[in-house]
């Protein structure tokens, strides 16, 4: 799987818009799936589901990875072709571009829910109470700030590059008995106003 994968047909775009679809690739980005576990999942027919998996595919957006012989049966398994998407400068004018952005990110936080909801216990145990980040077990929290879109674009770079760090930090870390699976999800965007900002003016007007 590439790390990320450049949109450069319209189609692609108009594929990733459609909610449902948006969902089917935060599957296939996590784990190769067949038609019939996508079927079971979603509680859909298997047609639908193949129509669906098709236009993935003939979009270049899925691909088959394996085969299994099961009942004398051969099983195709897909996986997303890349761990992210980013159009072509020529596709930004359409519309459907921020909308296919938009529903990723929704399946994305919809994955965080399912994360938090099935870790165990001790992923919330503070060890003490601290307010040292580097002594803390999880993170959880909200940022609202003003800046300007070089500014934030700057961010976003450090961001990948401390991305980045950790990952050839823990390179080996699957060879450790100690290790533990960490997941990270981060939504960083515009919003059209200051919501922090609308409880602080509330908290005044009480006061």
């Amino acid at each position: 799987m590439k790390p990320m994968l450049t949109l450069t047909d319209f189609s692609q775009i108009k594929a990733l818009s459609d909610p449902f679809r948006a969902e089917i690739m935060m599957r296939l980005m996590e784990k190769p799936y067949t038609g019939q576990q996508l079927s079971e999942h979603f509680g859909m027919s298997r047609a639908k589901i193949h129509y669906h998996i098709k236009d993935l595919e003939k979009n270049g957006l899925i691909e088959i990875v394996y085969t299994e012989e099961k009942n004398g049966i051969i099983q195709k398994f897909y996986q997303s072709v890349a761990a992210g998407f980013i159009p072509a400068d020529q596709l930004l004018p359409y519309k459907e571009v921020s909308e296919s952005a938009r529903q990723l990110i929704l399946q994305m936080n919809e994955r965080s829910k399912k994360h938090i909801l099935s870790a165990p216990e001790e992923s919330f145990i503070m060890d003490k109470a601290s307010e040292d980040p580097s002594e803390w077990n999880f993170v959880g929290s909200l940022w609202e700030f003003t800046a300007t879109r070089v500014q934030f674009q700057a961010w976003v770079k450090k961001y990948h590059n401390l991305m980045n760090e950790l990952t050839s930090l823990a390179k080996d870390a699957e060879k450790n008995p100690d290790s533990k699976v960490y997941f990270v999800s981060t939504t960083a965007l515009q919003i059209d106003e200051p919501s922090m900002d609308r409880y602080k003016e509330k908290e005044k007007n009480q006061d």
